[in-house]
């Protein structure tokens, strides 16, 4: 995980164990079924297979961000401008944010948390629909805050 300078909310980095294992639903997207090794985590996920091609017993990094930021600041500066409003922007005109160092980045909202046992619990965020559940010890998702937007990035 990465320091307390870092937006990185949560990173890990993730095996496929399986893709659309209940059938494929849309042409374009698929579920994956992920476990990561130095957390022990469980991962669901929907992807673009075309914009982000996995297969089973494929690595990856997954990091999930509260801003594209490279810095740990706020988003905003003191007069309440969004400083980091064009760190996304493909023509140069922005910052260069963390989506430089990924292959596949996703915007979205983390909208529930399930406890399990008292030790696992579970996040579910949307992107756009679709839709990611990330399961493991709540220790390893403390920065992981209800109803805050929340950027996925990905990386081979």
């Amino acid at each position: 995980m990465s320091g307390p300078t870092s937006n990185i909310v949560f990173d890990d980095i993730f095996t496929v164990t399986a893709i659309d294992k209940d059938g494929k639903k849309f042409d374009r997207v698929s579920r994956l079924f992920a476990h990561s090794k130095s957390y022990d985590m469980d991962l669901t996920l929907d992807f673009n297979v075309e914009l982000f091609p996995l297969r089973q017993d494929d690595s990856f990094a997954l990091a999930l961000a509260s801003s594209l930021s490279r810095s740990g600041a706020g988003g905003t500066t003191e007069d309440g401008d969004d400083k980091e409003r064009d760190v996304w922007r493909p023509d140069g005109k922005g910052h260069r944010g963390l989506e430089d160092e990924y292959d596949y980045v996703m915007y979205g909202k983390v909208y529930k948390f399930d406890g399990g046992t008292s030790e696992i619990v579970t996040a579910y965020a949307s992107f756009g629909g679709l839709l990611m559940s990330l399961t493991g010890s709540f220790r390893h998702m403390t920065s992981i805050v209800l109803g805050d937007p929340v950027y996925l990035l990905m990386r081979k």
